[in-house]
């Protein structure tokens, strides 16, 4: 598939570097639309418009809707404002609000101006929904019947209106005041009697999720109850809208890239890496750097107070890097899995106490596992007593830091701070201290050690 996808783009960069605009039109004619918005992202800036206007202009849209955000910024620069204005008008709703929310304020009023008066109201409604909220998420174009109205007239309706809804696999019902009622399958309607009611063909309570809601609950409650199509209301339980599982697809691929770039220190770099200037990935990682060089600076006075104990006992520093990289592991895996299991509903806050728990006894079983290991190369390398203080040292800075990570992204979480930020660089920073402490203060009891003048 990489090959032949190779293969087409070689080609296409040579069709435009002849200036071959009719067999640049005949490769990409029979693609599907995500197969071209994908090659166009991999030509340069001057390219991309030549090989988009090849295009038929009743295709145009769908390809633009499936570039990254910054390319279709890119290209409505590029083309002609006669075209912008159409492909910004046809665009689907959520599709329209998704490039709309990621420009700069200016840009967004330069390019509403390119619209007609109800795709700008259409517009501005859903972006004045909350940030990352279901509402600007959700797409306006769907398909309502009523509850009192009978099948056949109900499949009349929907096949007049087909070309209006992005998907009719799902068929809402909704009363006189366009109340939400049901969610029915097509399928139910196409084996109901003619003359039935609508309403007869509901079967359960109807699943739906309020505009303002988190786009992360939506994906939750579509996997969970299996859904194809997930209707949004507002506090009345008026029908706005509804989030499809495309949307869900592309909510569920932001936040764990989202996730990721946490667990890194580093946050959400938009564009994509490959398209990120060298400055903005600076701004995103010197931030968290600069906090974890001065939080481990006390590392560095703990150990510089110790220059008595590390000369009493030379060999002591031979197991320092060992423990305190052991104890950032172990506390790096807890925070991994503590954050994953709350992103994904695993683990709710309430369950955190029992997980302590659990937690404790796996903590205590890898400690002492690791104990008895290392216990073998201390006593190698300095004796029964040095062996001690290593093995009891290990256990404890091992239990310590994986509590540690698994309490940081619930406090997190309580004081509503992303608990993503937990886990990688500042679970390892805080284990490194905590370990040079314990490493340390056990020295000093066991083996009767110099305890350094403050």
């Amino acid at each position: 598939m990489e090959h032949e996808f190779d293969q087409y783009l070689t080609e296409l960069r040579e069709l435009l570097e002849r200036g071959d605009r009719a067999r640049v039109h005949e490769l990409l004619d029979p693609m599907r639309a995500q197969d071209i918005a994908r090659l166009l992202m991999e030509l340069d800036e001057e390219s991309i418009p030549q090989a988009f206007n090849t295009l038929r202009r009743s295709r145009r849209v769908e390809v633009f809707s499936n570039l990254e955000s910054h390319y279709q910024y890119q290209l409505l620069n590029r083309i002609p404002g006669a075209d912008a204005r159409h492909i910004l008008s046809e665009m689907l709703p959520d599709d329209l609000t998704a490039l709309l929310e990621d420009l700069p304020q200016d840009e967004v009023r330069r390019l509403l101006r390119l619209l007609p008066f109800r795709t700008i109201r259409r517009a501005l409604t859903q972006l004045g929904y909350p940030d990352n909220s279901v509402g600007r998420l959700m797409t306006l174009q769907l398909i309502a019947v009523r509850a009192d109205w009978s099948i056949e007239d109900s499949l009349d309706y929907i096949r007049n209106r087909r070309d209006r809804a992005e998907s009719t696999s799902v068929i809402f019902v909704t009363d006189e005041g366009r109340h939400l009622v049901a969610s029915i399958p097509l399928q139910r309607f196409v084996h109901g009697h003619p003359d039935d009611p609508v309403e007869k063909l509901a079967a359960g309570p109807v699943i739906s999720i309020n505009a303002t809601a988190e786009r992360a609950e939506a994906a939750r409650v579509m996997q969970h109850y299996d859904l194809e199509m997930l209707p949004v209301t507002d506090d009345d339980g008026v029908l706005l809208g509804v989030v499809t599982v495309d949307d869900v697809m592309d909510v569920v691929e932001e936040e764990a890239t989202e996730d990721f770039h946490r667990v890194g220190g580093v946050g959400l770099v938009t564009p994509s890496l490959r398209d990120a200037r060298p400055s903005l990935l600076y701004r995103k990682r010197i931030g968290w750097l600069l906090i974890l060089v001065f939080f481990n600076l006390i590392g560095g006075v703990v150990i510089a107070r110790q220059e008595a104990l590390i000369e009493a006992l030379v060999v002591l520093v031979f197991f320092l890097p060992l423990i305190i990289a052991s104890g950032g592991n172990a506390g790096a895996q807890s925070a991994t899995l503590m954050i994953r299991a709350l992103a994904t509903g695993d683990v709710q806050m309430k369950d955190w106490v029992r997980l302590l728990g659990k937690e404790m006894l796996v903590a205590l079983g890898l400690g002492v596992s690791l104990a008895l290991a290392v216990s073998l190369l201390g006593l190698w390398r300095g004796g029964p007593e040095v062996a001690q203080v290593v093995a009891l040292t290990m256990a404890m800075v091992v239990i310590v830091s994986s509590m540690i990570g698994m309490l940081l992204p619930v406090v997190l979480t309580r004081v509503n701070l992303d608990p993503a930020t937990a886990s990688g660089p500042l679970v390892t920073s805080v284990a490194d201290v905590v370990g040079i402490l314990i490493y340390f203060g056990t020295a000093v009891s066991l083996l009767q050690l110099p305890v350094p003048v403050t």
